[in-house]
C-alpha cells in the first residue's frame, strides 16, 4: 500500500492544497515567466505557497512543476534542465512536508505536455511516455509520494502518463478538466474518464476533476463519475468560483464561504479528496478545512442544489441527440 492509500484508509476525506499559479503572481511572479523556475531562483517563495496550504489544513500538497516538461520548458529554454527542476520542486515540498509536525503527503504535479497528438499534431505515444517518465523521474528523485496528473484533456495523453509512471514506479492520480458542454477539449466525458482508467498501464490510486469553469461545473462532472463507479476514490479540485475579466486581470469571484460550501457538496457527492485549483488563496483553503471538519454528512446533493448553492452552470451540456443522449450534466441530472 503506497503511501496515499494508507492515508485514505484512515481518513474519509483528504483537503488537497489550492492554486500555484495564481499565488505566485500575487507573490510577483510576471506573466510569460516559467513559475517552474522559481524552484531555483526563488526557492524561498515556493517554501511559502506550499506551508501557507499547510498552515490551512491541506493534507495534500502539490509541486511547483504542472509545466515543467520538456515541450514546455523549451519554450523559455529550459528543455535540458527538466530533471533538476521536478526534482528541487519536490525537495521544496518535501521539506515544508516533512517540517510540518504532522502527515502531509507530497503530488508530484504533471501538466499536459501543450502538444497535439497525431494525425493531429507531431506527438507520438512514444514522445509522450518519455517526456512524462523524465518527468516523474525527476519528481521521484525529489522525494514526492505521488506522482499528480493534472488539467488533462485528451485520453491518450493520460494513457502516456500512467505508463509514464508505471515506468517510474510511482503511484499515480489522473484528473481531467471538464470545460466544454461537460466535457474535456478533446470530447472525453466524466464516466468516460472512468472508463478510460481501466485500460491503464497501471491502475491510479484516484481519479477525477480539476480546473474547468465554476465549482457548480466541476460537481456536476464528478455526480457522474461517483454515480457510475461508487467504489472509486474521486478528486475534486474546482476553481474558486468563476473567472472574470477586470480590465488585463482575470479575477476568481469564489469566497471562502462559497468554497467553505463547494467542500461540503463535494463531500456529500462522494469525493474522497477535495481541494481547489485556480485562484484558491490560503483563506479559502482554510474554510474548507473548516467546513470540512464540521460537516456532518448529507444526502447526495443534485445537480439543482448545487447551481442553487453556488451558482449556475457555465458550460452547460450539449443538446441531446436524437437517440436522447445529451451531456455529461444531463445525465447526472437523472441520476442524482
Amino acid at each position: 500500500m503506497n503511501k496515499l492509500e494508507d492515508l485514505l484508509a484512515r481518513k474519509r476525506t483528504l483537503l488537497a492544497d489550492g492554486a500555484t499559479g495564481t499565488n505566485l503572481f500575487d507573490m510577483g511572479l510576471t506573466s510569460g515567466d516559467p513559475p517552474e523556475e522559481w524552484n531555483l531562483t526563488e526557492p524561498d517563495k515556493i517554501r511559502a505557497l506550499h506551508r501557507g496550504f499547510v498552515e490551512a489544513g491541506a493534507d495534500i500538497i502539490l509541486t511547483n512543476s504542472f509545466g515543467a516538461n520538456r515541450h514546455r520548458l523549451k519554450l523559455h529554454k529550459l528543455e535540458g534542465r527538466v530533471h533538476e527542476l521536478n526534482a528541487a520542486a519536490g525537495q521544496l515540498a518535501r521539506e515544508v512536508a516533512e517540517g510540518s509536525g504532522r502527515e502531509v503527503l507530497v503530488g508530484g504535479s504533471i501538466g499536459p505536455t501543450g502538444e497535439l497528438f497525431a494525425p493531429l499534431g507531431a506527438l507520438s505515444h512514444e514522445e509522450a511516455v518519455d517526456t512524462f517518465r523524465e518527468q516523474a523521474e525527476g519528481l521521484k528523485a525529489g522525494g514526492v509520494d505521488v506522482l499528480w496528473i493534472e488539467t488533462m484533456s485528451a485520453a491518450e495523453e493520460m494513457r502516456a502518463g500512467a505508463e509514464a509512471a508505471a515506468a517510474a514506479g510511482m503511484p499515480f492520480v489522473v484528473t481531467a478538466s471538464f470545460d466544454t458542454a461537460g466535457k474535456t477539449m478533446m470530447g472525453l466525458g466524466p464516466t468516460g474518464l472512468g472508463a478510460l482508467t481501466a485500460g491503464f498501464a497501471c491502475t491510479p490510486v484516484a481519479y477525477g476533476s480539476n480546473c474547468g469553469v465554476g465549482a457548480s461545473d466541476l460537481l456536476a462532472a464528478v455526480l457522474e463519475i461517483t454515480a457510475a463507479y461508487p467504489e472509486a476514490v474521486v478528486v475534486a479540485k474546482a476553481n474558486c468560483g468563476i473567472p472574470v475579466i477586470r480590465g488585463d486581470e482575470v479575477v476568481y469571484t469564489g469566497t471562502p464561504e462559497l468554497m467553505g460550501d463547494y467542500a461540503r457538496l463535494a463531500m456529500d457527492a462522494g469525493v474522497r479528496i477535495i481541494g481547489g485549483c485556480c485562484g484558491t488563496s490560503f483563506g479559502h483553503l482554510a474554510a474548507m478545512r473548516q467546513a470540512l471538519d464540521a460537516h456532518e454528512a448529507g444526502e447526495r446533493p443534485t445537480v439543482e442544489e448545487i447551481v442553487a448553492r453556488l451558482g449556475p452552470l457555465v458550460s452547460p451540456p450539449a443538446a441531446p441527440t436524437p437517440d436522447g443522449e445529451g451531456g455529461g450534466r444531463r445525465r447526472a441530472r437523472r441520476r442524482g
